[in-house]
């Protein structure tokens, strides 16, 4: 009994150790945002590596969840009647849930996995250990321009998914449904801005899913960034360090996605 109570207590002690180290990280992370150097160049070759190198995935992820949310929804809608109403289920699931994190969950696997192999890489082969030498801060140079560039580009990025989801949905509307494109957009139209408005122009529900994907975009960097600097042992680390990053990443956009949207919805809508 006390093999087993010692085994639970270590297992507990490195997790309490991990998060606190997970939120050091970050809040360092956060900080150099603001101090200089400020690396430009860095950051933008990030936001190319996260925006336009996961618009082939995005694209695809947002074209056929909107089509096949629109295929499974006109079953059910149909023996009532009401697949006229079929863009105000596509937009509003679309805009408030699925875009965001389908976006998030599909960047993660992409990117999340790219960040801790590289920052793997160059930490069993010490070259970290070298920029701490000469000077440079290893978390200024390699985890902000990763972090500012999620918080920048998953916004972005779920935009695209709104809105390709959309057309998706269009698209079985016209051509399975016999809807006319404008009926269907006029309805979409309507279910976002029947949730009221922000700032007297932007719907609440647009503005709930735009606020997930900053939080998602942070979680994916330094998530991927986390366990890159963590990594031991040689190549055979940076594989398990990779799919740590992919899976742990997974997990806090789902729990955190829930938590958000309880809290927004509060905020927003009561």
């Amino acid at each position: 009994m006390a093999g087993v109570w010692n085994l639970v207590e270590g297992y507990l002690k490195r997790a309490v150790l991990g998060i606190q180290e997970y939120s050091v990280l970050t809040a360092k992370a956060l900080r150099a945002i603001f101090a200089r150097p400020f690396y430009w160049r860095d950051t933008l070759q990030q936001m190319d590596t996260i925006g336009v190198g996961s618009l082939g995935i995005v694209l695809l992820t947002g074209l056929f969840t909107g089509m096949v949310l629109a295929l499974q929804s006109s079953i059910e809608m149909r023996r009532f009647g009401a697949t006229i109403y079929i863009g105000r289920l596509v937009g509003a699931s679309a805009v408030r849930e699925l875009g965001p994190v389908l976006t998030a969950l599909m960047v993660a696997g992409r990117v999340g996995a790219g960040m801790a192999a590289q920052l793997g890489s160059m930490k069993v082969t010490e070259q970290i250990d070298a920029l701490n030498v000469i000077g440079t801060d290893p978390i200024k140079k390699l985890v902000t321009p990763r972090l500012l560039a999620a918080l920048i580009m998953l916004p972005v990025l779920t935009i695209i998914t709104d809105a390709v989801a959309i057309f998706g949905g269009m698209l079985i509307a016209v051509v399975k449904l016999d809807l006319t494109a404008d009926l269907y957009m006029r309805s979409v139209y309507q279910t976002l801005a029947a949730s009221g408005f922000v700032f007297g122009w932007v719907p609440k529900d647009v503005l709930q899913g735009l606020i997930k994907p900053i939080f998602f975009g942070a979680i994916i960097a330094m998530t991927g960034c986390y366990f890159g600097l963590q990594t031991r042992g040689g190549t055979e680390g940076v594989g398990v360090s990779t799919t740590r990053a992919v899976v742990t990443a997974s997990i806090l956009i789902l729990a955190v996605d829930y938590f958000l949207t309880q809290l927004l919805i509060s905020i927003l809508f009561e």
